[in-house]
């Protein structure tokens, strides 16, 4: 049976109202020809809730006292959950041979702090774990790892560490053997590796708060959401990235993401052929 909005009666009449809350709350901008998907993605939601029409789940969304757990049912539905082991490794590779031997040279022997956000269910700051324990840096000096997601579901799956063939398309077999036992038809994270991240936490960028906790990092790995932020939202978390981040601080986002035309606080650097973003001194603002 279909549950898409045209299948359960749903007009789309409210549906840019809900697109701007959306947009809001989230930062997910969704253009006029992707209105679709966002409309069949939200329509099992409103039905559940009882709803004939998205203005009244609009309404509910945006003024009712109990809507923040119903948030949580949205981020779960519209956040992009593709994602697997060893992607786009080169930034990854300019992290430990390059990135963690600077900081680790810093006199005073200080943690370094690393961030995954969105982390979706775990496989990159997983893979980020591998990279660095292959170097063997988790003894060789204080790291701190941790990793968010908007979505709780996105979160459960990385708490549980279990893994499907997809998310293994581009891991090297010895490694997949090295930090992982097969359970049936899933692999399960060896727990060592599992708890090297030192926290799962639910961060929405978009929230000044989340994004603040982040950004305190030395590292930050946001890649692949600005891709689906509005340039106001990107400016907004960016801004927000720019004023907590330490210095110097390492911004690495997406191959297909560009920052130069929105910030001119970071610095687009290479490093061991990766390309990443990095913060050096204190400047005024945003490009406008």
């Amino acid at each position: 049976m279909a549950f898409d909005a045209e299948s359960l009666g749903l007009q789309p009449t409210a549906l840019p109202l809900v697109r701007a809350l959306v947009q809001e709350r989230m930062g997910l901008f969704y253009a006029d020809d992707r209105l679709d998907m966002l409309s069949d993605r939200l329509a099992p939601l409103v039905s559940d809730r009882g709803f004939g029409s998205f203005l009244d789940y609009y309404y509910f969304l945006k003024y009712d006292a109990a809507s923040d757990a119903e948030w949580n049912r949205v981020m779960d539905v519209l956040t992009v959950p593709e994602t697997y082991f060893w992607r786009e490794m080169d930034q990854i590779h300019a992290l430990v041979n390059h990135v963690i031997p600077q900081l680790a040279a810093r006199p005073g022997g200080m943690p370094i702090r690393i961030w995954s956000v969105p982390c979706a269910s775990g496989e990159e700051p997983l893979t980020i774990a591998m990279a660095l324990d292959q170097q063997g840096w988790f003894e060789r000096t204080t790291i701190e790892l941790r990793a968010g997601d908007a979505s709780l579901a996105a979160l459960d799956r990385a708490r549980a560490g279990k893994y499907r063939e997809r998310s293994f398309r581009s891991l090297p077999p010895e490694l997949r053997e090295r930090y992982f036992r097969s359970c049936g038809d899933v692999w399960q994270v060896d727990p060592v590796l599992h708890r090297r991240v030192q926290a799962w936490r639910q961060i929405n960028l978009m929230n000044l708060a989340d994004a603040a906790v982040v950004a305190r990092a030395e590292v930050l790995f946001c890649r692949n959401v600005f891709i689906y932020f509005s340039e106001a939202g990107v400016r907004q978390v960016v801004q927000r990235f720019a004023e907590e981040m330490p210095t110097p601080g390492y911004l690495c986002v997406g191959a297909s993401e560009s920052l130069l035309r929105i910030t001119d606080r970071f610095e687009l650097e290479e490093m061991g052929g990766a390309f990443i973003y990095v913060k050096r001194r204190e400047k005024p603002g945003l490009l406008r």
